[in-house]
């Protein structure tokens, strides 16, 4: 005698594994292991700790351009938020990937103390754009997959450790950790006479020593903590001893957003202050900066993610690779610099974002913090300096995946490194490294190792050295 059971479902049927619903579908949800909660949960995380980059960017673009004008701060605050609140949207819904988009630091920092010195922010800002659409067409074509693939990793790698040893020293300077003492030798000197002798100096020591240890106990959020609490001291500290600044809230904490930078682009540029020579190795040299750290950003979010295969492609990469090009040209449309993808993505990858649902909720989100902010001018400069510091340490980290054993290897990265903080240039740093990886290369028996691309960098960036002379001799 057998008895009638209810047949049940097995747990592991595929069948009850299949997307429920037109989103599910849509975002490859389910089929990626993941479910709305975590998806929501991941991109608030991914918010947080991107956030701080609404801050920190009026700052680092507040540098005056070589007319001496400077761009407004709100407004700066306001374009960074809308255009890292889009293109994160944007990118979570071509690409159905969770790598949110803002303003790239490496970018920001060479056109405020690179680019400026020689044309106007709305030239400036002209030129992200072209570099931008250069990027799509690169992309679009498949050419930027293969002079990737033709650039050594190690350079790769140096030119984000360069970045991060330049944003840094910027942050030590701006702080007065860091000051100039006017002499040949030495020409820069510990604070005021040796010594860190000043409120400001000290909040911004603090400021760093508890970032640090916040994001070394893996706090979410641990930049934006630690910018948040460094403000707060501060007005605490200027209400019992005053050194000049103002925590007022003259506007309000919530306003409409200033939006009058979109737009404010110049393509009309002077070239009795910037010769044509210069200007191709600046667009050169931005294309090569939003181009390398871009793919290597989205290449290691998505193995965090499991989305990459063997050989570092992932799901929907020509798309991907299209979009970024487009957040250079919605960024310098804006007036907010380069958007591109953010390696702080990963902390929400970390909590088990794996679709670009995530992208929706923390652009979002952005989208959301344009109407707050007037609270971004409450930043002292040296607090700031501090996040600029930490984001800098952060950066450093690339260095552990470069072997030094070999010279060959050694000199070029060496020079990528230092040549950029020593010279306040990161255009100068990268075409360091990549004239001295071919030259020691080539006259040390490792010539056919050399991929051709790399030479036709190599030539563009001993013009780029050498413009004065030829833009003198064709003058």
């Amino acid at each position: 005698m057998t008895t009638a059971t209810t047949p049940t479902t097995d747990p592991a049927d595929p069948a009850e594994k299949q997307p429920v619903g037109a989103v599910d579908r849509f975002f490859e949800i389910t089929k990626r292991g993941s479910n709305y909660a975590t998806e929501v949960r991941g991109g608030i995380v991914t918010f947080v700790t991107m956030a701080y980059i609404v801050i920190l960017n009026p700052i680092i673009l507040s540098t005056p351009d070589v007319d001496g004008n400077t761009l407004n701060g709100a407004a700066i605050a306001a374009a960074t938020a809308l255009t890292a609140g889009v293109m994160t949207v944007l990118f979570g819904l071509v690409t159905r990937l969770p790598f949110a988009f803002a303003a790239g630091l490496g970018i920001n920092a060479f056109l405020a103390f690179s680019v400026v010195g020689s044309v106007t922010w709305p030239e400036a800002m002209a030129l992200v754009v072209i570099n931008g659409i250069v990027i799509v067409l690169l992309a679009a074509t498949g050419l930027r997959k293969m002079i990737f693939d033709a650039v050594p990793v190690e350079l790769k790698l140096a030119i984000t450790v360069g970045i991060g040893l330049f944003i840094a020293f910027i942050g030590f300077v701006n702080a007065g950790f860091v000051t100039a003492t006017g002499n040949p030798s030495p020409p820069v000197d510990l604070g005021i006479g040796g010594s860190v002798a000043s409120l400001p100096t000290l909040l911004f020591v603090i400021t760093l020593l508890a970032g640090g240890i916040l994001i070394a106990l893996r706090v979410k959020g641990a930049i934006l903590i630690a910018l948040v609490g460094g403000t707060v001291l501060a007005a605490v500290t200027n209400a019992i001893w005053p050194f000049g600044l103002d925590f007022g809230f003259a506007g309000g904490i919530v306003s409409l957003p200033d939006l009058s930078l979109i737009g404010a682009v110049d393509f009309g540029f002077d070239l009795s202050k910037v010769g044509v020579l210069a200007l191709v190795m600046i667009v050169f040299t931005l294309v090569f900066s939003n181009f390398f750290d871009a793919m290597g950003t989205m290449t290691g979010l998505a193995k965090e993610a499991d989305l990459a295969d063997a050989t570092g492609d992932f799901p929907r990469i020509k798309s991907a690779l299209v979009v970024e090009g487009v957040g250079a040209i919605v960024g310098g449309g804006t007036s907010s610099s380069s958007a591109t993808v953010f390696v702080e993505s990963g902390s929400g990858i970390g909590e088990g974002a794996r679709t670009g649902l995530a992208n929706v909720v923390t652009g979002g989100l952005f989208l959301l913090a344009m109407f707050f902010t007037p609270l971004t001018s409450l930043v002292p400069g040296a607090i700031a300096g501090a996040a600029l510091v930490l984001v800098g340490a952060m950066m450093l980290s690339q260095i552990k995946h470069i072997d030094f054993t070999d010279y060959r290897v050694l000199l070029p990265v060496f020079l990528t490194v230092t040549v950029m903080p020593m010279t306040y240039s990161i255009a100068n740093g990268i075409g360091a490294g990549f004239v001295s990886w071919v030259v020691v290369n080539a006259l040390s028996g490792k010539a056919k190792t050399i991929h051709p691309l790399l030479w036709v960098v190599a030539a563009g960036f001993v013009l780029y050295f050498a413009r004065g002379p030829i833009e003198a001799l064709f003058a």
